[in-house]
């Protein structure tokens, strides 16, 4: 069965590619080999060498994975920020209507 492809955003693989070279930084700036990297998250070094090169295909929590234990900062702040960061968004997300809905179509009545 042939993968299926999914054409991303040019701001999307920015971000994958801008993300993927802080890692590459931060793990040359501890001193670490990309398999050394992988085994403190507990993937592959070829996986290492993807995320490093903004493979938007990667999986989020393996990327984050990545990014924190490098030291990578992450929406700005410290990775001791993070709880903080989580709080926050979830009080305005609490505030937020839980469902979104199509506003109704307007009936014309007028005959």
């Amino acid at each position: 069965m042939p993968r299926r492809t999914h054409t991303y955003l040019p701001a999307t693989l920015d971000a994958a590619r801008a993300l993927g070279t802080q890692i590459a930084i931060a793990r040359r700036e501890l001193g670490w080999t990309a398999a050394e990297l992988a085994g403190r998250i507990g993937v592959t070094p070829t996986l290492v060498a993807r995320l490093e090169k903004g493979a938007p295909g990667t999986a989020l929590g393996t990327a984050l994975e990545a990014a924190v234990v490098c030291g990578v900062p992450l929406f700005g702040v410290d990775t001791a920020e993070l709880p903080g960061v989580a709080d926050r968004t979830r009080a305005t997300l609490a505030l937020l209507p839980q469902r979104v809905r199509q506003p109704k179509a307007e009936i014309s009545d007028d005959f």
